[in-house]
């Protein structure tokens, strides 16, 4: 069978080492990162791209429903497979219920080296508003920006090397005066997707057929969510 996957860039690091571990050779196609803050955006190259593919019988999307950027979604000539995931939380961690269980102990904002190499990251933000706004207004923001957040949970995905990034995250995490932890992740749902094991966790979707707001899980994007605070408050003087 004819693959290719169309992966948000965040997820590169690990998607190459699953790749790399169940040995498949599928055509791998990234949609940029910063894409996430604009939901329409998203949805329009992701559209674009499912367009462009040809000559294959399946398309793996490697990307969450957020911020609703998967609504509507479709290819008229090959089959689609995705997650049934919010955002790219569960595919890090291994399953939406891994997810759930951390969040029920405090408000968690996760983490990975993909997120941190992304252009306009939680971290860079910060820095952005330190320069432009101080650091009195810069608490603010932050403060209204993470809301219940109170811990940062680095994610090792065994994909990176966590001690590259921990020092960074660490001391992020003292500038808020938030809790800091590394749990480790799972790639379970990547080597399903990529080997074809398409249960209940997939949704599968015939030439045609779209992707419905019945399909899309409930929750919101972390990610999505911060950025668009942090880029609304930051533009206000």
């Amino acid at each position: 069978m004819r693959t290719a996957i169309l992966a948000c860039q965040t997820l590169k690091a690990e998607l190459t080492l699953a790749i790399k571990e169940t040995r498949v050779d599928f055509t791998i196609i990234y949609v940029e990162s910063g894409l996430h803050k604009t939901p329409e955006l998203l949805h329009k190259r992701i559209q674009e791209e499912i367009n462009r593919i040809d000559n294959v019988d399946v398309i793996l999307l490697l990307f969450g429903y957020c911020g609703n950027s998967l609504l509507g979604i479709k290819s008229d000539k090959t089959k689609l497979v995705l997650p049934k995931v919010d955002d790219c939380i569960p595919l890090l961690l291994g399953s939406c219920e891994a997810r759930k269980n951390i969040a029920k102990e405090m408000g968690t904002y996760f983490l990975t080296q993909g997120w941190l190499e992304y252009e306009d990251n939680l971290l860079r933000e910060y820095d952005r508003c330190i320069k432009r706004y101080g650091q009195s207004r810069t608490a603010k923001i932050m403060k209204i920006m993470l809301g219940h957040y109170k811990r940062f949970m680095l994610i090792d995905t065994g994909a990176y090397p966590v001690e590259n990034v921990l020092p960074q995250t660490k001391e992020f995490a003292e500038r808020l005066n938030m809790c800091h932890e590394v749990t480790p992740g799972s790639l379970r749902l990547f080597y399903k997707l990529l080997q074809g094991e398409w249960d209940e966790e997939f949704l599968v979707l015939e030439p045609g057929k779209s992707v419905a707001m019945s399909d899309i899980c409930s929750g919101s994007s972390q990610q999505e969510f911060s950025q668009t605070i942090a880029l609304q408050l930051c533009a206000n003087k």
